[in-house]
């Protein structure tokens, strides 16, 4: 079975060796040494100054970031399942969340963001998703970031890039904590979630106690600045994360991102060419997201008759929702493969007779884009 989802995504051959090596302990010199190399390599790929590592999903990155940089209020972008996420851990500590909610398919407007800062003096967090992944939309986040800055200097901006580090050359200037997880881009096992700290982030976190007991980010920064963990660290996935970082540095960030954005533009113009709609209005480079009534009678078939699992959407859009991967190393020929399958899922379904335009377009496009 090809997977095609957008996270979790398949685990590389040689991540799996990585991690099938023997158990080691994470208090031991052996263990820090690889943690110490992980960590300067996810700094410097996350391009963040500081880097924290958390033994578990995203989420808990997410709700751990709510309750250190948000002490009053919170500006929550909402639009989708991952922006009401925000909302709700917000909520559920009593930072009287703020949202500003938009349809799945539409990004934020900047100009509404400094409009309620304007208003909410009291506002001193913003949380915004990169990549809302739920529909596949790209949020101008890097101009949020700069407009609340420039509005209020101290205010602090975390910024959800699980399904966009690795993606895309984010422009961090402005963003104070960038989360990740490490079952997309980065392909790994789910289970490791990882925060990127700006220096300001990172000397607030020096300067308290921190909040709560595991998902204490300033007794972790203490920790994992002497090469260990405040409790027991996930250890196979940090070898395996050293191993993708180190295959990584050996292709180049740059490779890595310009393959994404390539496989991105042609996947986009091979589904347009077989007559599907792209659901948001800017679309992400991590999938292809595409709307159709019958898009969970396609994925059925995809699955069953082509070996290819692709996710479909959530809530209202459940049955209408088609996404595709397109993080990581996942090659042009799982695309390809992918998105052919599509095209005869398409057939089966009566909606449009076969004849190979999806693959051919993607190739045309992918591989003159490579020249």
């Amino acid at each position: 079975m090809l997977l095609m989802t957008p996270g979790p995504t398949p685990v590389p051959e040689f991540v799996r060796l990585a991690m099938a090596g023997e158990s080691l302990h994470h208090r031991t010199p052996e263990f820090e040494a690889i943690f110490e190399r992980a960590r300067k390599r996810l700094s410097d790929f996350m391009q963040m100054p500081e880097v924290l590592f958390l033994a578990s999903s995203g989420s808990g990155a997410m709700e751990a970031a709510v309750t250190h940089f948000c002490k009053k209020r919170a500006l929550v972008i909402n639009a989708g399942k991952f922006g009401e996420r925000f909302g709700q851990i917000a909520a559920a500590y009593g930072k009287e969340p703020i949202e500003l909610r938009y349809p799945w398919h539409t990004p934020a407007s900047v100009e509404d963001v400094a409009d309620t800062l304007a208003k909410h003096p009291e506002i001193d967090a913003i949380f915004v998703q990169v990549c809302e992944s739920s529909g596949g939309l790209r949020h101008p986040v890097e101009a949020i970031a700069a407009a609340a800055k420039a509005a209020r200097p101290d205010i602090f901006v975390v910024a959800d890039g699980i399904t966009a580090v690795g993606v895309e050359p984010l422009k961090v200037a402005g963003i104070d904590v960038l989360i990740t997880g490490s079952q997309k881009a980065l392909m790994l096992p789910p289970g490791l979630a990882m925060l990127g700290l700006s220096a300001d982030a990172a000397a607030f976190l020096e300067e308290q106690s921190g909040v709560g007991f595991y998902f204490n980010l300033a007794t972790e920064l203490k920790n994992q600045r002497k090469n260990t963990t405040a409790w027991t660290a996930a250890t196979t996935l940090i070898i395996g994360l050293d191993a993708m970082l180190g295959h990584i540095e050996q292709m180049g960030r740059e490779v890595l991102f310009s393959q994404t954005l390539r496989r991105h533009g042609a996947a986009l113009a091979a589904v347009r060419a077989i007559g599907l709609d792209v659901y948001p209005q800017t679309p992400a480079l991590a999938m292809v997201s595409l709307y159709h009534p019958k898009a969970s009678q396609f994925r059925k078939w995809m699955k069953t008759e082509a070996g290819v699992n692709a996710a479909g959407g959530q809530e209202a859009l459940k049955t209408s929702l088609l996404r595709l991967n397109n993080m990581g190393l996942i090659t042009p020929a799982q695309m390809g493969w992918s998105l052919n399958a599509l095209e005869l899922a398409l057939d089966a379904a009566g909606e449009r007779d076969y004849d190979g335009t999806a693959i051919a377009c993607f190739s045309r496009d992918y591989y003159k884009g490579s020249q």
